[in-house]
């Protein structure tokens, strides 16, 4: 059954927000949810250990390997992730339903035709099912030569590790009902192309579904970086600046009224960086301002390539000599990306992380739509939005143009309340962002105004 927290919203204005200046606007303590601090406490290590020793012992789960035996191959894997997905459904009454979107495909890296197959369990919301929340991972692997399919590929933290996050959130969720959907998503032929993860965002647009995140986990364990140094208090989550779908013409707006630093995506990882700083101890997000390290990519790029908010979570060190590398050792130095480069203390972290994150997003009300701003030459801003279903009211926010994170905010309330002006704060120099706020307390991530912040996918203009 849902959890129900009491509402702690400071005592606001109406619609017209009155300020002496904007220091006297510092946004009040946001409402802490001992529920999703519970959540976390529900990770277990080991049961994550069992997950990624199981996923090892297929030998290699590369996209082009057999899929017909029981005990190799990816083939084998799938059916494996199913059967847990399965299990969990069992558990809680039928909650959850297993699909497997697939597709017959050919490329540079899948040069005989060959059927990729991911496997997706959707948890339905309750109150908005169209609303999608998808946590995913990668389940194949490689070696050196990304052709090989045959050697072992054992990919405990690339990307075992995220899968292993999915499924214990999975396990852990399922047993609570949400508001929004949640979708569990276990990809394949990520390493051949992100071939997986386009067939699921596919299907997510065929579905009709507004996803408002995607949060991919791809090598979630490791926690000795190449140097030798030990990295496990920080992970990092990269995000899109200005949306891979922008048009000429939304992106002629945006670059005379900014929005460089807030696509849906950007505010999406401050909503996660959030999270870690008021519910997990010693954790840190560090937000990169990248959509993926530096030449390289994950299958969040997928899912932004259709207008979806996505954003990649992953390690904050990395250690090459247990990426895409053959099993070997060469002068005294074992390569390979094996389970004792998995570290199950910072893997639980990790997984703790998304599933609050998950649940705070799928409690919360979705974030506004239609958000705008307007002030030009005028001593005050307004902002103007729709209102959201399940909304009990509204915090609108800004902050320095410079600034990372959002420092001001007012509360408005009444969740059919569509505006708000802020008296003596002017548009030139701040940014602003709209949440949305349920009546137990649950915020949405912040809406910048216009297509450049709107979690929908835009029309053209």
């Amino acid at each position: 059954m849902r959890l129900i927290a009491s509402l702690c919203l400071a005592a606001g204005a109406a619609l017209t927000v009155g300020l002496a200046a904007p220091a006297a606007a510092q946004t009040s303590a946001a409402v802490d949810q001992p529920q999703l601090r519970a959540l976390g406490l529900l990770v277990q290590p080991e049961r994550m250990r069992a997950d990624i020793e199981t996923m090892v012992s297929f030998g290699t789960r590369h996209t082009l390997s057999e899929t017909g035996s029981d005990t190799r191959g990816i083939g084998a894997a799938r059916r494996w992730v199913a059967r847990e997905f399965e299990s969990i459904s069992q558990t809680c009454g039928g909650c959850i339903e297993v699909v497997t979107p697939s597709e017959v495909v050919t490329g540079r890296r899948i040069p005989n035709p060959t059927e990729v197959v991911s496997v997706v369990a959707i948890q339905r919301g309750t109150g908005d099912p169209n609303r999608v929340i998808i946590i995913s991972g990668h389940l194949d692997s490689r070696v050196t030569d990304v052709m090989d399919f045959t050697s072992d590929a054992p990919g405990a933290n690339d990307d075992a590790s995220g899968v292993a996050a999915l499924i214990e959130t999975a396990r852990i969720l399922s047993a609570y009902e949400f508001e929004a959907t949640l979708v569990y998503a276990a990809l394949t032929g990520e390493e051949q192309g992100l071939v997986g993860a386009g067939i699921v965002a596919d299907y997510a647009v065929e579905q009709g579904w507004f996803v408002q995140a995607n949060l991919n986990n791809d090598m979630v364990g490791n926690i000795e970086g190449q140097s030798g140094v030990i990295d496990n208090t920080r992970i990092r989550v990269f995000s899109e600046g200005t949306k891979t779908v922008e048009t000429d013409s939304q992106a002629a707006t945006r670059r005379y009224n900014g929005g460089e630093v807030d696509s849906s995506s950007r505010n999406l990882a401050r909503f996660i960086d959030s999270i870690a700083d008021r519910y997990l101890t010693n954790f840190d997000v560090e937000m990169v301002y990248r959509t993926d390290r530096y030449g390289r990519g994950g299958d969040q790029v997928a899912m932004l390539r259709v207008g979806f908010p996505a954003v990649r979570i992953t390690e904050g060190s990395e250690n090459y000599d247990r990426q895409h590398q053959d099993l070997r050792v060469e002068d005294g130095v074992r390569y390979g990306d094996t389970i004792d480069g998995v570290n199950f203390d910072y893997l639980a972290q990790a997984t703790r992380l998304n599933v609050i994150t998950m649940a705070a997003l799928a409690w919360a009300p979705a974030p506004p739509t239609g958000v705008v701003v307007e002030g030009a030459v005028l001593p005050d801003t307004t902002l103007r939005w729709q209102a959201v279903p399940g909304a009990a009211g509204y915090r609108v926010w800004w902050r320095s143009t410079t600034a990372p994170q959002w420092t001001h905010s007012r509360w408005i309330p009444g969740g059919d309340s569509t505006s708000a002006v802020l008296e003596g704060v002017v548009i030139d120099d701040w940014f602003f962002g709209v949440s949305a706020v349920s009546e137990d307390g649950f915020e949405s991530p912040v809406t910048f105004p216009g297509p450049a912040g709107d979690y929908r996918v835009a029309p053209a203009q």
